[in-house]
């Protein structure tokens, strides 16, 4: 019942959705680069370029893999993923958060939300790559 509710409601947009971001999402997507990194993550998605949720997503930081680290701004408790972004920091990885984790979850080709990813760079879509990792990396880390 609940399933077929949602898929009947539209998808909130994107100002409709900041109202549900937790106290940590900073720094926070534009509409503009959320729109970029979901194309991004779809484009890696075909040729399995991601790293999809907190555990996987934490081994391979650990294991010092690089690429776009991408957290959704709405996920409770904090407690899940609060972590990553010091992991990321600490290995100076850009991050950035966008609102919604039901949209990284379809991005990523998955019917389930999910927390984060790890966009990992490629030849085939190194272009929006970089213009994400160019975006991102300007965004200012929280203090």
């Amino acid at each position: 019942e609940a399933a077929a509710e949602a898929e009947a409601t539209p998808e909130l947009s994107y100002r409709e959705q900041l109202d549900f971001l937790n106290p940590i999402a900073q720094p926070l997507a534009s509409r503009k680069l959320t729109r970029k990194l979901l194309k991004c993550i779809r484009k890696a998605t075909k040729h399995k370029q991601l790293r999809r949720g907190v555990k996987e997503v934490q081994k391979f930081i650990n294991k010092g893999e690089k690429g776009i680290t991408v957290l959704a701004g709405d996920t409770l408790p904090i407690d899940v993923y609060c972590h990553i972004p010091i992991m990321c920091e600490d290995r100076s990885l850009p991050y950035a958060y966008v609102p919604s984790k039901t949209d990284l979850g379809a991005a990523a080709g998955s019917k389930r939300p999910t927390c984060v990813i790890l966009i990992k760079p490629h030849e085939e879509y190194q272009e929006a790559y970089d213009e994400c990792l160019e975006e991102v990396s300007a965004l200012p880390l929280p203090l």
